[in-house]
């Protein structure tokens, strides 16, 4: 019965991966115009997650699956609990219609298992965090200094006319994005199967990259919409910029089996556009401020989620789930108080006056 319940996980896992990579891979070319509908975007997607889950998907699915904590506490059991965290952290934000790495509520949610028995692959789990520290903010620094130099030599040279050729380029490149997709990411819903023996390394890339594709057919275009319109506008040639760039630096990583925050790449390089063309007033828009919360807050919500239910379901520690709840409603508490503390405090200057 656990088995059931761990596979049917693991495929819904793989249909939200799907709806928040749908974001990172065609949504650039959405929203730079060279696709029209949304639907032919995200179909575009589809086939080219299932190509990269194929090709290239298995290196990441060994990391996931073994590289982070020993496969020796790894049961049907633990792994219903990682990809039940994982899935409830990634569901809320496609909600939300927030972009959020995969990678990094799985990593999180194998973490959490890896606290709770005291047992990490420390030096393995600092180089995929150094990674996402740095692969992001070079992107960014990409986009930020191409954009610039473009636009000064566009200016001069009267370069840079969009005709079919770029809608194509662009095109391609977002399709190339969806590939490192496949590669990258599909192994965040297979890789705990593999780790528990419960399917191969190859079944699990040619269904996690099926399901993956479903996801970004039916759930994707809320993600899509965010990461192409909500953003910041562009060009065609600062959409290739965008998706060229996410996906060989996504590419480079998958090839030496490193989980790395697609989304983040490429949220970051729409960020460096928005910034290197408007300045900083594009971290004024609100879908810019909660995407960027929900990228530090998540992985921490899988780590503690997969922590607590290891203590509840596998040790039936009930006084670590009790300093958890406690911990979780002085947050909320906190939280209610400091908007309250703010609410007084413009009715003060609004009113002139106090209570």
């Amino acid at each position: 019965m656990l088995e059931i319940i761990a596979i049917a996980i693991s495929l819904f896992f793989a249909m939200n991966i799907g709806a928040s990579g749908a974001a990172a891979s065609m949504g650039v070319a959405y929203g730079a115009g060279a696709i029209k509908k949304a639907r032919y975007a995200l179909l575009i997607c589809a086939v080219g997650v299932i190509l990269g889950a194929v090709i290239g998907g298995g290196e990441v699915v060994k990391t996931i699956s073994s590289g982070i904590i020993p496969n020796s506490i790894v049961t049907v059991k633990i792994v219903v609990i990682v990809l039940a965290s994982a899935t409830s952290s990634l569901f809320l934000a496609n909600i939300l219609g927030i972009p959020l790495s995969t990678s990094e509520v799985t990593v999180g949610a194998v973490v959490g298992v890896g606290i709770a028995y005291n047992t990490l692959y420390v030096k393995s789990l600092l180089t995929i965090v150094s990674f996402w520290v740095v692969i992001p903010f070079v992107a960014f620094g990409i986009a930020v200094i191409f954009i610039k130099l473009y636009h000064k030599f566009k200016g001069t040279k009267k370069i840079g006319k969009e005709g079919k050729i770029l809608t194509i380029i662009l095109i391609c490149a977002g399709f190339f994005e969806a590939f490192s997709a496949g590669m990258n990411n599909v192994a965040n819903a297979v890789g705990p199967l593999v780790s528990a023996g419960l399917i191969t390394v190859s079944k699990g890339t040619w269904i996690g990259g099926i399901f993956v594709a479903i996801g970004a057919l039916v759930l994707g275009k809320r993600v899509l919409e965010t990461n192409g319109k909500k953003i910041t506008k562009f060009t065609k040639v600062e959409g290739i910029l965008i998706s060229s760039t996410g996906a060989i630096l996504v590419i480079i990583s998958s090839i030496f089996g490193i989980p790395v925050p697609l989304t983040q790449v490429t949220s970051s390089s729409i960020l460096g556009i928005g910034i290197a063309k408007s300045g900083t007033n594009v971290f004024q828009k609100k879908v810019v401020q909660n995407m960027l919360k929900i990228w530090i807050i998540s992985p921490l919500v899988s780590l503690s989620m997969s922590y607590g239910l290891v203590k509840l379901f596998v040790e039936d520690d009930l006084y670590t789930i009790i300093v958890l709840l406690s911990l979780l409603i002085a947050t909320i508490g906190a939280i209610s108080l400091m908007k309250s503390s703010r609410q007084d405090q413009r009715t003060v200057h609004e009113d002139g006056g106090g209570i």
